[in-house]
């Protein structure tokens, strides 16, 4: 029973992740299959559609079009991550017990950061090459 407890934690950890991560996708991809369900019976009962129902339809298409404020929120968010994660390993490295700094900084949380530091660069990029600025 004492060797399922690490499997379980794992499993657990992983799956609220994944279900943070997938479960608003999921509802959201739930809700216009729905509503795109109910426009098709009111075509085919013969009944017109009012001009809200088509702007609802239509504006989750405009609202995710890239621009270049969005880019730069991006790229900040990412990069501040990124600065966090390693801020969080030297720190935890620097208050070890014997008070100094080791031969290994970050342990590895500097390598982890910089994905995130990464991400946010390329959205900093993108973000002057955007056609779409506003």
């Amino acid at each position: 029973m004492e060797d399922f407890i690490p499997l379980v934690a794992i499993l657990s950890v992983f799956g609220t992740i994944t279900a943070i991560a997938f479960g608003p996708t999921y509802l959201k991809f739930r809700e216009r299959r729905e509503t795109q369900e109910t426009v098709r019976r009111a075509i085919d009962k013969g009944q017109p559609l009012p001009p809200e129902v088509l702007d609802a339809l239509t504006r989750d298409v405009t609202k995710n079009l890239p621009s270049r404020t969005r880019d730069i929120r991006r790229g900040v968010i990412w990069l501040a991550v990124g600065i966090g994660i390693a801020a969080f390993g030297l720190i935890n490295d620097f208050s070890s017990l014997n008070g100094g700094w080791e031969d290994n900084a970050g342990d590895g949380l500097l390598g982890i950061a910089a994905i995130p530091v990464t991400i946010g660069l390329a959205f900093l990029v993108l973000s002057f090459f955007n056609k779409n600025k506003d």
